[in-house]
């Protein structure tokens, strides 16, 4: 079993740890599961996880709006990566896609909350497109007012869970000023007639990922969220939530990384003792163990920041989701080399990780963008 020492941490409250506890236990009788048809997969996933209760925490109770809990959220996140990639996507996408409305989302908007909690909708985040993923203020999709609507039009990509979300969060320029400053964010039904699936994404660990199409989807003006303008804003806020979720993700997937490690250099002979008597490996380990802790401290300092009322982490988050991911990416190659031909055999659990964590250097910003970030950041500070 994966060390769970870090839960006794002062960042956490007991319930942090009774939700820890509960969800270890679903996880070991339900996952992994079957993934040879990922988007079966995936809605099985979301509603597995909404019927045992563990998709409450991706939004808030349109019921008693309380703030998002983000030690909840990357726990979560960490637990459900460490045992299934997919159900931890299962799980982040539904956050991701209805954060907006979360945070910014009108007692209407709101109702789907109800849902996407329940597992009985699944959403998406549409903010990428071709020429601007990064570069999210060069977005070029447009919504024009049009009377008591709004008519949107253009390409989104990359949009975890296109192809089978119910409801998409969408970010648009309504031209207000140029730049950030001219976009806005819509709630948008799957079903809204316009919307097309232009093409399904095939990447190196399978998830459902597409490019979408909107050729004059008319939406009413009320599926506007905030205000004319603040799409930018929004988008950025929801991000500052979310991203040290990325960081806990990837540590879920080192810390599976280092348990099949720590199983394969005790088990395994080399030279007719265990490889884990080699000075080289052990050193080896002690560098996995060291990025894994390291990288649990800033997740969850961010992540208690927080929850403990700031109003932005971007620098906290940042910091996380860089460090997470990249030392991530570390652990996990290093468990490749040390199991050998096994590490590359495809269908072993390191070769998958592997391909999973790779992801997670990218999108919701990739690390070279967080270095630009935690550089102004301090910048900032300093001034």
């Amino acid at each position: 079993m994966a060390d769970r020492s870090f839960l006794s941490w002062p960042f956490f409250e007991d319930r942090h740890r009774e939700h820890a506890e509960r969800l270890e236990a679903w996880c070991a009788a339900n996952l992994p599961v079957d993934h040879s048809d990922v988007d079966a997969a995936c809605r099985r996933l979301v509603a597995a996880l909404g019927d045992a209760g563990f998709l409450t925490p991706s939004a808030i109770d349109p019921a008693d709006p309380q703030p998002l809990d983000v030690r909840t959220l990357c726990i979560t996140r960490e637990t459900l990566a460490r045992h299934d990639g997919l159900a931890d996507f299962a799980f982040a996408m539904q956050g991701l896609g209805t954060g907006a409305i979360s945070l910014f989302g009108t007692p209407e908007q709101r109702q789907w909350l109800e849902k996407t909690r329940a597992g009985k909708a699944i959403s998406a985040f549409a903010l990428s497109e071709p020429r601007s993923g990064s570069d999210v203020a060069n977005m070029e999709m447009t919504a024009t007012r049009d009377g008591d609507d709004y008519v949107l039009s253009g390409e989104k990509t990359w949009i975890s869970n296109g192809g089978i979300a119910d409801l998409y969060c969408v970010f648009a320029r309504t031209g207000e000023a140029p730049g950030a400053k001219g976009i806005s964010a819509f709630v948008v039904p799957a079903d809204t007639p316009g919307l097309k699936v232009a093409e399904r994404l095939e990447v190196i660990a399978p998830h459902p990922l597409a490019r979408l199409s909107f050729d004059d989807v008319r939406v009413p003006a009320s599926s506007m969220i905030g205000r004319p303008g603040e799409g930018f804003r929004i988008a950025m806020s929801v991000l500052d939530v979310f991203r040290s979720t990325v960081g806990a993700a990837a540590m879920g997937f080192a810390r599976r990384a280092l348990d099949e490690t720590v199983a394969r250099v005790g088990n395994r002979e080399l030279f007719g003792a265990p490889l884990f008597d080699l000075q080289m490996v052990q050193g080896h380990v002690a560098d996995m163990a060291l990025d894994v802790d390291a990288a649990a401290l800033l997740v969850y300092r961010a992540a208690w920041t927080k929850d403990a009322g700031a109003a932005r982490v971007t620098r906290e988050a940042a910091m996380a989701k860089l460090y997470a991911t990249d030392r991530a990416q570390a652990v996990i190659d290093k468990a490749v080399q040390l199991h050998g031909g096994d590490g590359v055999r495809r269908g072993h659990i390191v070769e998958s990780l592997y391909r999973e964590i790779r992801a997670l250097r990218i999108y919701e910003g990739a690390s070279d963008v967080q270095k630009v970030v935690i550089a102004r950041q301090t910048m900032g500070a300093a001034s």
